[in-house]
């Protein structure tokens, strides 16, 4: 499957060719997994909702796959000092959000807040789309591949507190597998990973694409951390 048009700087592609064999398993879950299986926050039926999307970049390190994630500014109105995937609201000239739009976002967020080279980028893949209800955002996961690595970073420390990747092996190990549990009563997975504390809506993605890649491993689901009221 192969989708193409115009983009600033080049072409948005979705292809699936000559992608690594590890990847099959996530490949194969974006085919098949339904909205409900990824969570129980759905876009509101009348359509409301900003729409946005996150870029779910696999690579390849010295400790085998892994994802690009980053930390947002503890400035920031919402989601405030949170790890998450790059990405973020659509702009016009990004497209139909039915169609492209997502794919130019993710690949634009990416390299804005992270330096990220689109250009080494290989998107396969989209999850069905996702809603944030304390944010109001519409989310489209975007599903990457890091074809040609390149340097990635800060760029601006208003938006970005770092930029950092974590081994698919380390989100996969139990003893860093928790329960955040926030103030309010909710409760969701998270990862204590690269002295960060995954949780919300990055976590739960995670989460269900090690579950129906076949990839994860029996965790305690007991082990709590909790999260403070600025959370």
């Amino acid at each position: 499957m192969t989708r193409t048009s115009d983009a600033q700087g080049g072409q948005v592609t979705l292809c699936r060719d000559g992608l690594p064999g590890w990847l099959e398993p996530v490949v194969r879950a974006a085919e098949t997994v339904q909205p409900l299986q990824l969570s129980r926050f759905l876009p509101p039926e009348n359509g409301s909702g900003r729409q946005s999307a996150v870029l779910i970049l696999f690579g390849e390190g010295e400790r085998g796959p892994e994802l690009l994630l980053m930390e947002r500014a503890g400035s920031l109105r919402s989601h405030a000092g949170q790890p998450s995937f790059p990405g973020g609201a659509l702009d016009p000239e990004d497209g139909d959000p039915q169609g492209e739009g997502p794919l130019r976002a993710a690949l634009r967020e990416a390299q804005e807040e992270t330096g990220l080279d689109p250009s080494g980028v290989q998107l396969f893949g989209v999850l069905p789309r996702l809603y944030i209800p304390v944010s109001g955002f519409v989310v489209t996961p975007v599903l990457g591949w890091w074809r040609r690595p390149s340097p990635v970073g800060v760029v601006d420390p208003n938006e970005t507190a770092r930029v950092f990747t974590v081994p698919v092996a380390d989100l996969t190990d139990p003893a860093n597998r928790a329960t955040a549990v926030h103030p309010r009563g909710h409760s969701g997975p998270a990862f204590l990973v690269e002295s960060a504390l995954v949780w919300g809506f990055t976590a739960g993605v995670i989460d269900r694409l090690l579950h129906y890649a076949g990839w994860e491993r029996p965790w305690d689901r007991g082990k709590q951390v909790p999260l403070d009221w600025h959370a």
